[in-house]
């Protein structure tokens, strides 16, 4: 079977340059804004403990919540193709980054933490099976090298359900 290629271009714009740029350590803002075409900008900067905004996105967010978007849309789609109705989706994910002592560091794991309702009548254990087809399927967990473990939980409205 033939590979396709897909691209994706964002553009990044630092507007935290408080007037003296990166002079110093402390003279500047790590805001910055992330788009894609004419798609809203994304309101961006480092984490808290990095002297960024603690109501923007930093990068380790996007990254855990890319991980957790493509476990979901990958498992909607499976379950869409099993014939099992999904009716409610969320995910409490969670990202786990080891700083060194360089100042350097990386990802160790991400957790998902998926809870599913499904329409009367759906196959609660299927369901719940779909979970790892989906692990194995998603672009972005199969592009990183840290494990992303998945502690699902699917529930039936009107009873019955599984863990």
């Amino acid at each position: 079977m033939a590979h396709r290629q897909h691209r994706y271009a964002v553009r990044i714009d630092w507007t935290g340059n408080l007037g003296t740029g990166t002079s110093a350590y402390r003279a500047y803002s790590r805001d910055h804004t992330l788009s894609a075409g004419t798609k809203p900008a994304i309101p961006a900067t480092s984490d808290a403990a990095f002297r960024g905004d603690p109501a923007r996105w930093n990068p380790e967010e996007m990254l855990v919540g890319a991980l957790s978007s493509c476990h979901q849309l990958w498992y909607l789609h499976l379950c869409s193709a099993a014939g099992i109705v999904v009716t409610g989706y969320s995910d409490d994910a969670d990202g786990v980054m080891e700083e060194e002592t360089d100042g350097g560091g990386q990802f160790t794991a991400v957790v998902l933490r998926p809870r599913v309702t499904l329409a009367p009548g759906s196959d609660a254990g299927r369901a719940l099976a779909l979970h790892h087809e989906a692990a194995e399927k998603c672009f972005i967990a199969r592009s990183v090298n840290f494990p992303v473990r998945h502690e699902p939980e699917v529930e039936v409205e009107g009873g019955g359900g599984g863990q």
